[in-house]
């Protein structure tokens, strides 16, 4: 698998993560100093935070939102360092599109430490109506 179809790989887990209502697997690709921005613009650094507030958030006010990411572009700033731009379509739980647009984008920054790529930044932005 090439480095592009890894960093594809680590936003589909989040994906998967996301719609199954798994933390851990959500967050399986985050590096432990990791920071990251929720949709709502709430800064969360380090591992911890960013699973409590996931377990929090998919158990309380995202337990009934479903999601489908694509990813729309990979650019390599080194050949250890990735920028990944990702949109997000609400869908149904049984996948049906819920907006024709995409609803959040989202600026992945992984580096690639062991041979593995790993989420060290990620802003979330909501996609106004």
């Amino acid at each position: 698998m090439n480095d592009i179809d890894e960093i594809r790989q680590v936003v589909a887990d989040v994906e998967r993560g996301f719609n199954t209502h798994d933390a851990a697997l959500m967050n399986k690709h985050v590096a432990p100093d990791a920071t990251l921005v929720s949709a709502m613009g709430v800064r969360l650094t380090g591992i911890d935070e960013v699973m409590a507030a996931s377990e929090a958030g998919l158990a309380g006010p995202l337990r009934d939102q479903y999601a489908r990411y694509e990813v729309k572009d990979v650019r390599f700033v080194r050949p250890d360092v990735a920028l990944a731009y990702k949109e997000a379509y609400a869908i149904t739980a049984d996948g049906a599109p819920i907006d024709v647009d995409h609803t959040m984008c989202a600026l992945y920054v992984l580096v690639k430490e062991d041979g593995r790529w790993l989420i060290t930044a990620r802003q979330n932005t909501l996609v106004p109506r």
